[in-house]
């Protein structure tokens, strides 16, 4: 009796699989109505940039990160509320649940027939049973006394499959259910077939056309992202181990594409050898470097690699040194008048720290402090070729009491420490000649941070933090509306 029962129960679960089904799939394939199109995002969501719609119904909202892994830029759109592809999709979802039905159709058929046998084999079992417990009772009535160990055992075995009877009366039950869906089925798909017919062929050049349309607008989007406002802090991504306490290393943001050398300064003083290592890949996993020697030694590690050339502060002086690497020689000198020097406006950590140079989406910015600002930051934008002012703007705040600074879109960010608890709190923007105090939380993973620099090439941040180099991803913000795509 074991055979049929697993027969029954094989049938019992499919049963329930697409009694399952239908209640709830079939009420959604009418319910046509609340049809849409959306997109999934990938990529790293730690360096995005992030739309907000002043109006949702007219605007987009755009997450972008500058790279990931692999080197590519990612955005992740949000589109706002447009029904113009919604007949195409319509269509589509269409065709698709017919495939479904057809292939609902095609297991029932089998289904059927499978059951059929079955039931016919169920039926001359018990047919079986009954003509069993016909002999049973005539033994039970005809040989009592000496048949009584052969009554004990057909006895129990009765025991045993009596409650298949009524299972035998679901199953049939059942089976009388797989008629009744695979007729509704059938009238499924020749409704589903009049409502294609009623909607009309698939238009997919019209479909194309707006997916080209869609591109142009995005990547116009993105043209308008160069720029946002900072947001937030990745935790820190350890790139190597090596050097001193103090020290600085970086990428070029104007370097062609492909060129993804990396420059490495060891120290903040009296040190005049610059590493030059092929790719990030041989500066994490070797040793192979070129050194180049500046004619001077540096001061502080403010220094930065832009267009081929480093941009260094002169040791003990207020003299700024542009060096083409190509050519090994100095381009362009220029003292920066009335800057301090030689520890007199360091940041907070001391190191020389008087000057420090930076880039960012406009160029080349020069951070330090002077006695006519009683020490307060000042920031001068400089011409990256002649080294002169192109336009200088003072603050408040006070150049010792910064951990350390970057610029992003023109705006000066200041961390409050070197050490722990460290924390961007305050932003200077350039283009309105106004500050304000934020919090953002910056992870100090290794308890002294001696150089900050922003790449906007990587939109990343550079730090040499106690011996490792450390990167941090950014997130940017910037409202677009609909009318400037």
């Amino acid at each position: 009796m074991s055979v049929p029962l697993l027969k029954i129960g094989v049938v019992l679960s499919t049963m329930a699989m697409i009694t399952n089904w239908m209640s709830q799939t079939l009420p959604a394939l009418v319910g046509l109505n609340s049809t849409r199109l959306s997109a999934a995002q990938g990529g790293h969501q730690d360096r995005s940039t992030g739309v907000l719609p002043a109006n949702p119904e007219e605007s987009w909202q755009v997450y972008s990160s500058a790279q990931d892994s692999e080197g590519r830029c990612v955005c992740t759109v949000v589109a706002p509320q447009q029904t113009m592809c919604s007949r195409d999709a319509r269509t589509k979802q269409l065709r698709q649940l017919l495939e479904k039905v057809q292939n609902m159709t095609q297991s029932i058929q089998v289904l059927d027939q499978r059951t059929q046998r079955d039931l016919q084999y169920v039926v001359r079992m018990e047919d079986q049973l009954r003509g069993l417990e016909t002999k049973f009772r005539q033994v039970e009535e005809n040989h009592k006394q000496n048949l009584a160990k052969q009554y004990k055992a057909i006895k129990a075995k009765m025991a045993e499959i009596r409650p298949l009877i009524p299972v035998l009366e679901e199953y049939k039950a059942d089976a009388r259910l797989v008629l009744q869906f695979k007729q509704e089925v059938q009238n499924l798909t020749t409704s589903l077939a009049h409502l294609q017919e009623e909607m009309g062929a698939y238009d997919y050049d019209e479909l194309h056309s707006r997916v080209s349309s869609l591109e142009e607008r995005l990547r116009a989007c993105m043209q308008k992202l160069a720029c946002g406002k900072l947001k937030g802090i990745s935790d820190p991504i350890t790139i190597k181990t090596s050097g001193s306490r103090f020290g600085s290393w970086m990428t070029d943001p104007l370097a062609p594409e492909g060129d993804t050398r990396v420059w490495y300064m060891d120290g903040y003083h009296n040190n005049r050898f610059v590493r030059e290592y092929r790719s990030m890949t041989d500066f994490m996993t070797s040793d192979n470097f070129t050194s180049h020697r500046l004619p001077h030694p540096w001061s502080g590690t403010g220094q930065v690699v832009y267009n081929g050339s480093i941009y260094f502060n002169k040791f003990q002086s207020h003299v700024i040194i542009k060096f083409d690497f190509k050519t090994s020689t100095i381009s362009k000198t220029q003292r920066l008048d009335n800057a301090g020097f030689s520890n007199s406006y360091h940041y907070a950590w001391g190191g020389h720290s008087d000057i420090d140079l930076m880039v960012d989406e406009g160029g080349l910015w020069a951070v330090y402090a002077t006695n006519q600002n009683a020490g307060n930051i000042v920031i001068s934008k400089l011409n990256p070729i002649t080294l002169q002012i192109i336009k200088t703007w003072t603050t408040n705040h006070p150049k010792r009491s910064a951990g350390e600074s970057f610029m992003i879109c023109g705006t000066l960010y200041v961390t409050n420490s070197y050490s722990g608890g460290t924390k961007v709190y305050y932003a200077y923007h350039t283009n309105s000649s106004t500050y304000e105090y934020i919090d953002i939380p910056l992870q100090n993973k290794y308890s002294h941070i001696s150089m900050l620099d922003y790449n906007p090439r990587d939109r990343a941040l550079y730090a040499w933090n106690n011996g490792h180099q450390v990167l941090y991803n950014v997130t940017l913000f910037h409202l677009i509306r609909s009318e400037e795509l």
